[in-house]
């Protein structure tokens, strides 16, 4: 009886403070496991990954059950259209590399880096 006492509450303390998953560039949050998490992986508790605008990745299905904050961030973006437009322009957008290759033409990559090069320049 005492066991299962102690598996509920701390069952209970996990779900108040769940820790996701952030990349990078990414605009979605992921569970440890996740396939997504290869190259980058920044630990963001949930409810403050809510409130930043992420959503809950399709593959890892992290836990979305923070209803709290979902519900603020909604009326944030219905009340304030010109603030939620000022957070999606600073995120990167891919642009193609500055870099020249040997044959003096410019590279083809893509790249979200800020100085326009690939990891290759």
């Amino acid at each position: 009886m005492k066991t299962l006492f102690i598996i509920s509450i701390a069952f209970s303390l996990n779900l108040s403070a769940q820790t996701v998953y952030t990349t990078k560039t990414g605009e979605k949050y992921h569970k440890t496991t996740c396939r997504y998490l290869k190259h980058s992986k920044y630990k963001v508790d949930l409810k403050k990954a809510i409130e930043l605008g992420y959503e809950a990745c399709k593959v890892c299905k992290p836990p979305t059950n923070d209803k709290k904050a979902t519900s603020k961030s909604s009326s944030l973006t219905t009340s304030n259209n010109t603030n939620s437009k000022s957070k999606s322009s600073k995120k990167s957008t891919a642009t193609q590399c500055t870099g020249k290759t040997k044959a003096g033409k410019r590279c083809k990559r893509m790249t979200k880096n800020a100085n326009g090069r690939c990891y290759q320049h």
